[in-house]
């Protein structure tokens, strides 16, 4: 059983990171870009899965952890975009739990390695702990914020979206570009080459969030009928239509015409 789970997550693991990248190219809110991002939930939550249940045959905490963060932030950055303006529902509550727990565990770890000496026993440095514990409380913080004010609306649904997808990928093309070096020549593993699609999805993070926040480029995006029309690309039921504009009769009937 170990070896098809092991080949199923690593191909997910392949295949979200390929529709990944197609998504962060094609147009937001566009139909490409809506289906590559299905691709890539698809392919991420079951490499989160895969990650899950193979690090608990393998004894390893820190992945356990890492793989249902992964989960996590990938169901909940595509409810984002599928949702309606403004809205929440008992999930979200649940939900909340995960990072808040995740962040707490993996912030005491690493405080736990700085003050034993020695090298850490799983191999991860204390510094790791203490960024990813610090990422995990940060989407806590960012999920209480989203229930006090009833959901998420405008930029702020599109930030959210955005920087859960894009560090969930940065989660996979880290573990296989630096993770997994093995797989790639000797030479190659010599060169800091790697190091460039692994941190891509954190660089193009702080790009997009810093463009949604400080410029004009996402006004229309964030506008009612560009929510809508995002709704639409992913097939949601509850996506409200372009208005029609009806003209009516100067008579006293007041129908439609």
């Amino acid at each position: 059983m170990r070896l098809p789970i092991l080949v199923l997550h690593i191909s997910a693991g392949i295949l979200g990171i390929l529709s990944g990248t197609a998504a962060l190219s094609f147009r937001k809110g566009s139909r490409w870009h809506a289906l590559a991002g299905k691709v890539f939930v698809v392919s991420m939550l079951t490499m989160a899965a895969g990650a899950v249940y193979l690090a608990i045959l393998k004894h390893q905490p820190g992945n356990i952890g890492g793989g249902i963060f992964t989960f996590y932030l990938i169901l909940t950055a595509w409810l984002t975009a599928r949702r309606t303006d403004g809205t929440t529902n008992k999930f979200d509550w649940v939900a909340l739990l995960i990072p808040l727990a995740l962040g707490l565990l993996t912030w005491f770890s690493g405080i736990e390695k700085m003050r034993s000496p020695g090298l850490p026993n799983d191999g991860v440095p204390a510094g790791m702990n203490v960024f990813l514990g610090s990422v995990m409380l940060l989407a806590a913080a960012g999920d209480v914020r989203m229930l006090l004010r009833g959901g998420v609306v405008g930029t702020t649904r599109i930030a959210r979206h955005l920087w859960r997808m894009c560090f969930g990928l940065f989660i996979a093309t880290g573990s296989f570009f630096l993770g997994q070096q093995q797989v790639f020549p000797h030479w190659l593993r010599k060169t800091t080459v790697l190091f460039v699609p692994a941190i891509l999805p954190l660089i193009l993070l702080i790009f997009w969030l810093i463009r949604i926040r400080f410029s004009n480029a996402f006004k229309k995006t964030a506008s009612l009928y560009r929510a809508a029309e995002a709704r639409a690309a992913f097939y949601e039921p509850g996506a409200p239509r372009p208005a029609v504009v009806e003209t009516w009769s100067p008579y006293p009937t007041g129908a439609p015409k």
